[in-house]
């Protein structure tokens, strides 16, 4: 693995408070060390300082200077010092937040400036907190946004793409059981948890997909920590937790994507981490669920120096699942944290974590299809019920080798870096970002075979023989040949994982325009060791149970309930590297138009050694036909074979934004975006590497009491390629296709305490000349799988607070996600289904009590249906992966 990580790039940060959503409870005064700087610099530190969020545009700072502030005070007197002279004064929103607007003409003269090193408080000005305004109209929601940006952020309402925030309390209320669910909120994304915390399927903006997460970049702190997209058996959700350290998540679909980072045209994902402040505090959470979960969330911050700050935090939890195996299957945490130091001309943050969790790998059950209308297997809940069990949890393959299912699904890694930044002269700033990982993502689970629950003379008749004894393994009674019977096979999948990534950018700001030049180099690995197959007979009932199956022609079935080995093997050693190169210039035109234009290179490497699969033959490994359960078993055979693949790619992007006023704005943008095949696509000969052009333009309007941004976008794909593991092999499917879609996200604040959130998306994708089968059918006009027509989810919530720190809240979200299908063939119907959650909370003082409720109406939604079929299941019992049930979470928290 190389390591030129001192190859750089960085990518937009910084223009504004960014970061923490910490929140000072009452004033207390904090020794200030604040230079003579740009102004919006200078609010950034201040914030950092302070621990307040600061929020404001760009336009209104820029040109501006903060005199020097060198002193004790309380934070509201010293960033009104910050302020004198600018013609700006602050505003103070729910929740604390700071919202820097310009001064009225009636406005006070500000307080004067402290003298450097003095210790100085000014008096307080009662025009900088405008109280009745405040009450009168709820404030503008001005969002910062820092991901899809070329330098130092951008006021959403500017941002020429489209791009969703979300903050620790929205997350904190979708009560997301895996990280994934998170992106709910975010229009034009489709996120399939249903196969437990880690496992998550997310598609976005018709981008046509298998499954896992192919064209979504996740990003920690403003860079990858494992670049490529998506693996099999690992998508980066796996990779990272939300905790309570989390300050937000932005999400940038299409746009600038293409151009920052690792070039993503589908999906970027940043997740923000809280930061200390001069102000010592921490939290303790308690959560538990009617499941049985218990999880335990902790974070402590505050000052080093004057000029330092600390956080660290994290959680654990353990639980059976919701889909309970009756074992412990759940278990682990994360720990994370960072320091930042601020210096006269710039900053430095250094950050950490590290994950050790893992949880069932939740795949389809049995359930009852009857056209449109899904409901349970009898017997089988299909909100709670799980195939894996006691008896079926370990075993010892036909090769010797050992599973233990137990295992489950998840992470062990660590992951470290930082994000500097340094001001080299006026208007010219050097800003870099580095991340390191390496650890294990391995996947144990159940896995359903492709036929549907039947009677266990049926499937001795399906072998063309009847029954001589059919017993249960643990115990040894015969069971009756009337049984319903299913197979599903124990796969392990292990990979070692390490990457490395560097981001490093050079800023000049002169007048209006902005111009960055940034390098992106990254080199990432992963050693792979696959067993897929390993079926066994087992009962159709939650936690099955094996069986062993002799026919009367004497031919041996099973072997401790195994109906066979292996049918894919992969032993790899893989690694991958990236460089790129990319310049960007933003010009604001005038006070109201403004347009950007960028430009990126990337060369792409990867290189790999494989064992080959070879066969036992038809005797099977013990030389006997007559025992069925070993027949034709894959092995590794010991020769190799390598991949090597170079490829190269230029995207482009161009935007335009118009500001009517300050709440209504317009823009449009084109982009042409690529991504490259990565390890999996060129072990199985693909070496497409896919092209996207994507045009979009929207309106955004940021009210006092509405916020509404609507955007349309057209996408064409070229050189796309999905590909699933179907009876025994991977089958690729190879084309394009065409989505056109509106994404709308808005709310409305009627009155003081009640807000109405939702967002909404309608899509119309379909696949265009594309071929699966080896290019034999053509699949072209089919609907893009996994994906809706139609989706939207709408939140009302009130917050009533009685003064005296006692407050409380509810909110109650409803959601719908269109009929679509599971299979590029179409034939595979997935139903619409509603889904209802709820959630109070009560705030007495430090105290936080919590109740949040999931699939409050028991709703069977199916999120896909058995990959393992090529075409339709038919009615009556098929395989399906519903949502989990109906489950209820109570949560009690100390802030201190």
């Amino acid at each position: 693995m190389t390591k030129r990580w001192l190859l750089l790039h960085g990518a937009a940060l910084a223009a504004l408070a960014s970061a923490l959503p910490v929140r000072a409870a009452a004033q207390s005064t904090i020794e200030w060390r604040i230079d003579r700087q740009e102004l919006g610099t200078a609010l950034i530190a201040f914030s950092r300082q302070s621990g307040r969020q600061v929020l404001f545009a760009p336009e209104l700072v820029r040109g501006k200077t903060a005199r020097p502030l060198r002193g004790r005070m309380e934070p509201t007197r010293a960033l009104a010092a910050l302020l004198r002279g600018s013609g700006l004064h602050y505003r103070e929103a729910n929740g604390g937040t700071l919202l820097i607007e310009p001064a009225r003409a009636t406005q006070s003269p500000a307080d004067p400036a402290p003298a450097p090193g003095g210790a100085q408080t000014p008096a307080p000005n009662p025009t900088e907190t405008p109280a009745a305004d405040a009450a009168a109209e709820p404030p503008v929601q001005e969002d910062i946004v820092v991901v899809g940006t070329a330098g130092g952020g951008t006021r959403r309402q500017n941002a020429a793409f489209a791009v969703t925030s979300i903050d620790s309390t929205t997350a904190q209320r979708l009560g997301a059981q895996s990280t994934a669910e998170v992106l709910r909120v975010v229009p034009g994304v489709s996120t399939e948890s249903s196969g437990g915390k880690n496992g998550a399927n997310i598609f976005v903006r018709g981008y046509p997909s298998g499954g896992d997460a192919e064209y979504v970049t996740l990003q920690y702190e403003g860079v990858p920590f494992f670049p490529p997209p998506t693996l099999s058996f690992l998508e980066n959700t796996q990779l990272i937790r939300t905790d309570e350290t989390l300050g937000r998540v932005e999400a940038v679909r299409g746009g600038t994507g293409a151009l920052f980072s690792n070039g993503q045209p589908g999906l970027t994902v940043n997740f923000v981490q809280r930061e200390g402040s001069q102000k010592r505090e921490g939290l303790v959470k308690l959560q538990g669920t009617d499941f049985g979960e218990f999880r335990a969330d902790a974070v402590a911050s505050g000052p080093i120096d004057s000029n330092t700050t600390f956080l660290v935090g994290g959680f654990y939890n353990v639980a059976n699942g919701i889909r309970d195996p009756r074992f412990e299957a759940e278990r682990g945490g994360q720990i994370s944290g960072n320091i930042r130091h601020d210096f006269s001309r710039g900053s430095v943050l250094v950050f950490g974590r590290y994950l050790d969790d893992r949880g069932q790998w939740l795949l389809p059950i049995p359930v009852i299809q009857n056209g449109d209308r899904i409901s349970a297997y009898p017997g089988f809940s299909a909100g709670t019920g799980t195939l894996l069990g006691p008896d079926n949890r370990f075993g010892t393959r036909n090769d010797g080798s050992r599973i233990d299912l137990g295992n489950g699904r998840g992470a062990q890694i660590g992951n470290v870096g930082f994000n500097a930044e340094y001001r080299l002269a006026d208007g010219l700033q050097f800003r870099d970002r580095f991340s390191y990982l390496v650890g294990r993502a391995d996947t144990f689970g159940l896995v359903p075979g492709g036929t549907a629950p039947q009677s266990a003379a049926a499937f001795a008749a399906g072998l063309g023989g009847t029954i001589r004894s059919l017993n249960f393994v643990t115990g040894g009674a015969a069971a009756d040949p009337n049984t319903q019977i299913v197979q599903a096979g124990q796969w392990s999948v292990t990979k070692r994982i390490e990457s490395y990534v560097n981001d490093a950018a050079l800023e000049w700001k002169y007048g209006r325009n902005k111009l960055t030049g940034g390098i992106f180099y990254t080199s990432y690995s992963s050693r792979d060791r696959w067993n897929l197959g390993n079926s066994l007979l087992l009962t159709a009932e939650p936690n099955a149970r094996r069986l062993n199956l002799v026919l009367n022609d004497g031919r041996v079935v099973t072997r401790d309930g195994y109906t066979g080995g292996s049918f894919f093997n992969v032993n790899a050693n893989y690694s991958g590297e990236d460089i790129a190169g990319y310049l960007v210039d933003e010009w604001q035109i005038t006070d109201k138009l403004r347009i950007d234009a960028g430009v990126r290179y990337q060369n792409h490497s990867v290189d790999g050694r494989l064992e080959n699969n070879g066969s036992t033959g038809a005797a099977g490994l013990d030389g006997n036909p007559l025992t069925l359960y070993d027949n034709n078993d894959a092995v590794l055979n010991g020769t190799f074979r390598t991949i090597r693949y170079r490829g190269d790619a230029w995207s482009w992007t161009a935007g335009v934004n118009y500001d009517f006023t300050r709440q209504v704005g317009a823009f449009f943008r084109y982009s042409r975006g690529n991504s490259f095949p990565f390890f999996d696509n060129l072990r199985d000969g693909i070496t497409v590497a896919p092209r996207v052009d994507s045009y979009e333009g929207g309106v955004k309007v940021s009210a006092g009491k509405v916020s509404a941004y609507v955007t349309a976008f057209h996408n064409d794909f070229n050189g796309l390629a999905t590909t699933v593991i179907t009876n025994g092999a991977p089958i690729a499917s190879i084309g394009g296709a065409s989505a056109t879609g509106v994404e709308f996200e808005g709310a409305v604040r009627p009155v003081r305490g009640l807000s109405v959130t939702g967002s909404a998306t309608y899509l119309d994708a379909t696949y265009r000349n594309f071929f699966t089968d080896g290019g034999r059918t053509n699949l072209s006009g089919n609907t893009v799988q996994r994906q809706p027509r139609w989706q939207w989810r709408v939140t009302p919530s009130y917050d009533y607070d009685f003064g005296n720190r006692t407050k409380a809240g509810a909110f109650l979200t409803v959601g719908y996600i269109g009929r679509r299908f599971s299979d590029v063939q179409n034939q595979q119907v997935l139903p619409s289904y509603y889904k209802v959650d709820a959630g109070i909370t009560i705030d007495v003082g430090p105290v936080q009590f919590a109740v949040l409720g999931d699939n409050l109406t028991d709703t069977i939604g199916l999120t896909e249906g058995n990959p393992r079929v090529i075409g339709a299941q038919g009615g009556g019992a098929i395989f399906a992966r519903p949502i989990v049930g109906r489950s209820v979470r109570f949560a009690g928290t100390v802030r201190f």
